[in-house]
């Protein structure tokens, strides 16, 4: 019998999970997530458990829901016309012929809201990261203070980096969405830093799960100074660090539709102190003139003697 119970249950909250899955982007607002602490955010190391029952913070509100339909129902409709348009909601003829796309600019601070932040405060450490508008509205500053201090929690080893991403695009009915680059083949910004190292990451999202935590990475080298500078980036120049190996194909794949997410920069060198950047866009460019598929050296897995 208590074999029994012990799967019902399982079962039973397997069923409440999935349809929680599929019912999140409509009753998001009706109904706080009951089994969100099972897959659990992270705790910092030390810290006690959260006591509150999940229960008390279900939160019913008709009125939000139904607002949340409507607004869910009109973004359906506006992607359905854009698809039945062409790519992107474009003609095939504009699509195929585009030599340049800018993807982001921060002009106002609707296209800051766009950008999160994060550093190893995170984890108990002590960096500091603000993001920001720049002088006259023109660009985006992100500033801070590096701090490299383990926490003493047993537990952590290593400290001091502060990060930006990109908010991953998001569909109606909360579906996730990828970017498409295929027709591009070099990365375009325009920054204006303080000397110190940046690392340029592309997050994917590949089908194959051993693949879940891989990521594409370019170290770039401000130079200071007050002038602004313009850096080209080609995909072959991005590579493979999250599990300490570089790419072994010619193919990038974060060319593929189906696996670029999204797109941050970290800075992680070792050095205390302030740091700042300035960001004034962000796009994509198709240079002709760059031939390279691979910019890494290639070996035979199983070469014939």
């Amino acid at each position: 019998m208590a074999l029994t119970a012990t799967v019902l249950n399982g079962a039973g909250l397997r069923g409440r999970c999935c349809r929680h899955k599929v019912l999140h982007p409509l009753l998001g607002s009706i109904l706080a997530d009951p089994t969100s602490k099972l897959y659990s955010s992270y705790r910092r190391p030390g810290s006690p458990p959260e006591k509150t029952p999940s229960w008390q913070k279900v939160d019913f509100n008709f009125k939000k829901g139904i607002d949340a339909l409507k607004t869910q129902l009109s973004l359906l409709k506006k992607e359905t016309k854009d698809h039945l348009r062409g790519p992107e909601g474009r003609g095939f003829d504009q699509y195929l012929l585009q030599q340049t796309k800018v993807l982001w600019e921060f002009r106002s601070q609707e296209d800051i809201n766009k950008w999160v932040i994060s550093s190893d405060v995170e984890i108990g450490g002590k960096s500091e990261v603000y993001l920001k508008l720049g002088r006259n509205n023109q660009a985006a500053l992100l500033y801070g203070t590096l701090n490299t201090e383990v926490p003493r929690d047993g537990e952590t080893k290593y400290s001091g980096y502060c990060s930006m991403r990109a908010k991953p695009p998001v569909g109606s009915f909360a579906r996730k969405k990828y970017y498409d680059w295929s027709n591009f083949n070099s990365l375009h910004l325009r920054v204006r830093g303080d000397g110190r190292p940046w690392m340029v990451n592309i997050y994917t999202d590949p089908y194959f799960s051993h693949h879940k935590d891989d990521l594409y990475n370019y170290f770039m080298f401000t130079r200071g100074g007050p002038y602004w500078e313009e850096i080209r980036i080609p995909f072959s120049k991005f590579f493979l660090s999250s599990r300490g190996r570089v790419q072994d194909n010619q193919h990038p794949i974060w060319l593929d539709k189906a696996s670029f997410l999204t797109l941050g920069f970290t800075l992680g060198d070792k050095v205390n102190g302030p740091f700042q950047l300035e960001i004034d866009f962000i796009g994509l460019i198709n240079d002709r003139a760059h031939t390279e598929e691979f910019a890494y050296e290639i070996y035979d897995r199983n070469p014939q003697i």
